[in-house]
This record gives structure tokens, C-alpha cells and sequence, in this order.
């Protein structure tokens, strides 16, 4: 984290996710309902809030591979309803017996600071996992090389600029030869008043001559680019946000196209796994999904085009497209009415009908008209 292409890739991560909204949902055949959140995903720790209990995860996540959980409280059904994350380098599980046996993928053994941890209250979600193993993969212990490349070129500089940035330059004398034990007093004086800022003074026959090199013919700043736009790839990120840089294509993006990349390459495999690992806490049938297209927020104009289609096909009614605007519903129920538009204003609908194979394949339009007391 000392690596600032990697701290910024787990605060974008880990800040994305904690900030979408989250919604819970119970599927009965084909009919899906929503739910109030379960107090799981209300008050999921004690301390903090469900952003701060999120971005926990995250970090774990991206930085170990790892997000390990322990279960510490239940409902009366015995579903989790609180889970605190522990750090992963505090624990250790056994997975490498042979399937069936005690300690093997099958039945791992879970130690938390050298004591064992009951499996059934372990919420485990990795990031990446070979076969026959349950521990994930670390991004930055595979990428290893990247980072320590980029570590290193920072202590480089660091150390470059420590040392008075580059070196002094040369201190001779035109009349008389110097003896080395003189030399070793004159350069330690020197030295110290270069690194201390102040004034040098010396005898006419002096001669100082500064040695001038720029920090960019040493590829300081490139090394430090490219290893941020190595790291962006590791984790799916536009390097452009974590000090990398942007190249073909992409450079003519609009800022909407380069974050639905962000929702797409980097944050929806987390997503995923977040939501399926939840899922399974909650009782049969009921499910949770994140919200990300609330990353994705276009104009008014935009945002006013989509709630007109969605409302005129019945995606949407009046109630819901104005809570997506944090307004209130109509009184008495007059925005609960899902109707597509045309159907309810009883006028002619366009739909599209594909001929016979044997003609050309082309979409044709046909108009009918709903029968009088049918949807």
C-alpha cells in the first residue's frame, strides 16, 4: 500500500462498491418481489456502518486475495446478522488433505491467530482459487515483480532526492595538488553545505563547477507510469485514475463509456462474488443485488429520456421513476399504474413481426389494435 498506484486501486474499488445501493429480492417461480434488507445488511458489524463493513471487505479483497468473515451474531432461524472481517494475515486454513478428509478442500480447518475457528460461522470469499484449493490468490503476491519494480524506482528517488538530488559536482583546485586526507576534509564541507542549503566559501583558487542532470533522463517518471498502468490491468482499472496512462481508443471516450468500463472490467467480477457469497446467508429463495448502474448517472436530459421509454413500455411506473429522483409518490395511488401508455391511452400499438424464412429476413411493422377489456 506504500505504492500509490496501489493504494488508489483498492480506494477506488473498495469506495465504488461501498457505495452502491443494495437491494433485496425473493423469487417464487418466475415472479420476483422486493424486500426490506435483512438487518444483515442494516447494521452487519458493531462497529461502523454498512459502507465502512463493505469497504473492510473490499480491501481484503483486493489486497489479499482473501476476505475472511466470522459470524457473531444469529437470528432466531439462525441466519447471520452480523459478521465481522477479520484480517486475513491473522489467519490460516488447512486445505491440502486428500477430498473427504479433515483439512482438505472438502472440509478445511480455519485458524484464526492459532485457534480454531467452528467452519459453520466462516464466511469465506476469495477472489481467486486454483483447483483443489480454498485459498484465494493475492493479486499483488501473483504480480509480485510489478510492484516491487515500482517500490524499488520509489525508494530510487527517494533516496535520489535524500542525497540532494543529484550529484554536487566538481571542486578542484587550479594551482596545487590537493593531498587526500585534505581532499576528504574539503568534500566533507563541501557536502555539508551543499545539504544543508548553505553558501559555500572558498579561496581564490578554487574552481566549483555543478553537475546539472534531469530526473526524467533517469525515467523516474515513466517507470512510475507504467507500473501504475500495469497495476490498472491487474485489477481491470482505466489506468487514468490511478495515475497510469490511456492510450488508443480509449482516449476519445466519454466519461459515461469510461465508467460503465470501470462497472464492467473492474467492479462486476466483485460485485459478483459479493452477491452470490450474501445470498447464501439469507433463507432459500431470496437473494440481494448491488445497484450499479447508480455509478452511472447521465445528464437530466438523458436521465428524462430513459423514465419516458421505461414508462411508455410499462417497465416503470410514475411512483418509481420518481423515487429514482428522490421525490415522493402521487397521492392516492396515481403513480402505481403500469399500463404501457399506449395500451392505457387505447390507441394502436406498433409491433414487430419476422416473415418466412424463405423471404428476406427484414423486421415489418404491423399495427393492432387491443380488444376492450384486455391488457
Amino acid at each position: 500500500m506504500r505504492l500509490s498506484p496501489v493504494f488508489a486501486a483498492g480506494r477506488l474499488l473498495a469506495s465504488s462498491v461501498s457505495s452502491l445501493p443494495i437491494h433485496q429480492y425473493r423469487k417464487t417461480g418466475s415472479t420476483v418481489t422486493h424486500l426490506p434488507l435483512a438487518p444483515l445488511f442494516q447494521k452487519p458489524a458493531s462497529q461502523g456502518t454498512i459502507d465502512d463493513w463493505l469497504v473492510r471487505a473490499m480491501l481484503s479483497l483486493v489486497y489479499r486475495g482473501n476476505a475472511i468473515g466470522v459470524v457473531t451474531e444469529r437470528d432466531w432461524l439462525e441466519f447471520p446478522t452480523k459478521i465481522e472481517w477479520l484480517n486475513p494475515a491473522d489467519v490460516s486454513v488447512q486445505d491440502c488433505n486428500p477430498l473427504g478428509m479433515r483439512g482438505s478442500p472438502t472440509d478445511p480447518v480455519w485458524t484464526y491467530l492459532g485457534v480454531e475457528l467452528p467452519s459453520e460461522d466462516v464466511v469465506h470469499i476469495p477472489w481467486m482459487t486454483l483447483p483443489g484449493r480454498v485459498w484465494g490468490l493475492s493479486p499483488l503476491a501473483v504480480y509480485a515483480v510489478t510492484v516491487s519494480t515500482g517500490l524499488s524506482a520509489q525508494k530510487f528517488v527517494d533516496d535520489y532526492f535524500r542525497a540532494g538530488g543529484q550529484p554536487p559536482g566538481h571542486f578542484r583546485n587550479t594551482q596545487q595538488t590537493v593531498q587526500q586526507k585534505d581532499a576528504s576534509v574539503i568534500k566533507r564541507r563541501l557536502v555539508q553545505a551543499i545539504r544543508s542549503h548553505e553558501p559555500i566559501v572558498y579561496g581564490k583558487d578554487w574552481e566549483y563547477q555543478p553537475i546539472t542532470i534531469s530526473i526524467q533522463e533517469a525515467q523516474f517518471c515513466e517507470t512510475q507510469r507504467l507500473t501504475a498502468t500495469q497495476i490498472a490491468a491487474i485489477y481491470g482499472i482505466p489506468p487514468e485514475k490511478i495515475g497510469g496512462e490511456t492510450g488508443g481508443s480509449y482516449s476519445y471516450s466519454s466519461p459515461e463509456q469510461r465508467q460503465i468500463e470501470l462497472v464492467q472490467d473492474a467492479l462486476l467480477p466483485y460485485l459478483t462474488r459479493l452477491q452470490n457469497h450474501f445470498s447464501e446467508l439469507l433463507p432459500r429463495g431470496q437473494f440481494i443485488r448491488f445497484d450499479a448502474d447508480a455509478l452511472i448517472r447521465v445528464d437530466l436530459a438523458g436521465r428524462m429520456d430513459a423514465y419516458e421509454k421505461g414508462r411508455l413500455i410499462g417497465m416503470w411506473n410514475i411512483d418509481e421513476i420518481r423515487a429514482k429522483e428522490d421525490e415522493p409518490p402521487l397521492p392516492d395511488g396515481q403513480g402505481q399504474e403500469y399500463t404501457p401508455l399506449p395500451i392505457q391511452a387505447g390507441s394502436n400499438i406498433t409491433v414487430p413481426q419476422i416473415r418466412s424464412r424463405d423471404h428476406d429476413p427484414q423486421l415489418h411493422l404491423i399495427k393492432t389494435t387491443p380488444r376492450r377489456g384486455h391488457g
